[in-house]
């Protein structure tokens, strides 16, 4: 197994970001197998679906509205509300299997891998990219 870690700049407000470009060059050239793509995180997960039409906006204010900042949360260190972002996790899972064919991740033609961060205080995140061939 082949592995890599990046950094991705979230920023201070809740992301979705299109972490595909970073994942397609991970895998280029590497035949068949599998791609693994983990976030060791407690508070960002990573999913697969569809970018730049308004479904990454329309992600994170669904889980804005899933997860309001108020005090409802038990957890409650770090900005107002930080509870919610460790319940996300839960709903968005921190980390996805891609089938790869030829060195090409078998996305379909809308899908994208996105980070989702909800959690304004980290600025950025550790993502782990792991290849395993077939």
């Amino acid at each position: 197994m082949d592995s890599e870690t990046i950094q991705i700049a979230t920023g201070s407000k809740p992301a979705a970001i299109d972490i595909t470009d970073r994942a397609r060059s991970f895998v280029s050239g590497r035949g068949d197998g599998l791609l693994s793509v983990f976030v060791p995180h407690a508070t960002a997960g990573v999913a697969v679906f569809e970018t730049g039409a308004g479904s990454d906006r329309d992600l994170i204010d669904h889980l804005e509205t899933l997860f309001p900042r108020d005090d409802r949360w038990s957890h409650r260190h770090g900005s107002p509300g930080h509870g919610a972002d460790h319940v996300m996790p839960a709903f968005v899972a921190p980390s996805i299997i891609v089938p790869v064919l030829g060195g090409a991740l078998q996305l379909g033609t809308w899908q994208s891998i996105v980070l989702v961060d909800p959690n304004g205080d980290n600025l950025t995140r550790t993502v782990m990219l792991s290849f395993l061939a077939a």
